[in-house]
């Protein structure tokens, strides 16, 4: 939602005065100073901008793995197996002699992985499919709510264990049943979204206008639904986590020696009593990443919808 500028005010010089500069000078213009109105509301709200900093460490520190660590994730060293945290080991070492901050680290990378692929799945297919539901309505609203209903019906992670037990284990299956369980929440904001708009003004001329239901839908209908969307899908990432962290505790996820924080805290619970560290640092890492995504969905909730805050 975008914060009117004040006129009383003098414009700042510089590339922050164009920012805020009244009238902007073209589309490319508009759109930054739509972003950076964005943000201005976004830093009104610390916990979000503590939470976005956490996901930045995240992916700086997938992206950099190789660089932040000189050990070999699943290189096993059984002379120094369970060895507490040192300064050659920060977090100490797990039951196969293998560093544990250097497995946190490149578990990060399949965590983003994880949360990067499900999300490229399921917001086009929940935008798809709420967006037609609500428009068409009559038997293809029936049809696409129902078979929605059935997936809500049942509690995701139950409903993602069905699926990765039944697809087997792995990494690639965990994302496909993590995904056919994420998308009817998104298309039940979609097909809300999509009933108010399709009763709009403009929804009318474009019809009127010649404009086929599919360019209606892409065009006009499915843009306006992107930003409730956007909140929605942000809000459920800490879900995506915590459902990728349960299958990879039930040996459902990433398979070894590959580090995943959730097979990592499976292998802990052996040592928690001895060798704690073991997995209370994925457990803590689980835990942070989560907090941190739904502090983010929060504050974007305020920034992108304009109800957020009612």
């Amino acid at each position: 939602m975008a914060i009117p500028i004040s006129q009383s005010r003098p414009t700042p010089p510089g590339i922050r005065g164009w920012l805020l500069a009244p009238e902007p000078k073209g589309t490319l213009h508009a759109s930054l100073q739509q972003f950076y109105q964005g943000w201005l509301k976004y830093r009104e709200h610390p916990l979000g901008v503590v939470g976005l900093v956490v996901i930045l460490i995240l992916i700086i520190t997938a992206a950099g793995a190789p660089l932040l660590t000189q050990y070999d994730p699943i290189a096993q060293n059984m002379a120094i197996r369970l060895s507490p945290p040192t300064w050659d080991h920060i977090l100490g070492t797990d039951n196969f002699g293998r560093d544990v901050f250097a497995r946190i680290i490149y578990g990060a990378r399949t965590t983003l992985d994880i949360i990067i692929l499900v999300t490229i799945i399921v917001a086009p297919i929940g935008l798809l499919i709420g967006t037609c539901s609500g428009y068409f309505g009559g038997i293809v609203d029936e049809v696409l709510m129902r078979i929605t209903d059935i997936f809500l019906s049942f509690p995701g992670l139950v409903l993602a264990l069905g699926f990765a037990a039944a697809l087997g284990p792995g990494i690639t299956n965990a994302i496909i049943a993590i995904s056919l369980t994420a998308w009817p929440p998104i298309a039940r904001l979609a097909r809300a979204e999509t009933l108010s708009l399709r009763q709009m003004d403009y929804i009318a001329a474009v019809r009127l206008q010649g404009a086929s239901s599919a360019a209606v839908i892409m065009r006009h209908i499915l843009p306006m639904c992107v930003p409730s969307v956007i909140v929605r899908v942000t809000l459920n990432m800490a879900g995506i986590i915590l459902t990728a962290a349960g299958l990879g505790f039930l040996g459902l996820g990433a398979q070894p020696p590959w580090p995943e924080w959730g097979a990592m805290a499976a292998t802990g619970r052996e040592f928690m009593l001895d060798s704690p560290w073991v997995i209370a640092a994925p457990g803590i890492a689980i835990a942070v990443v989560s907090l941190a995504f739904n502090l983010v969905g929060d504050a974007l909730r305020d920034v992108l919808d304009p109800r957020g805050g009612e």
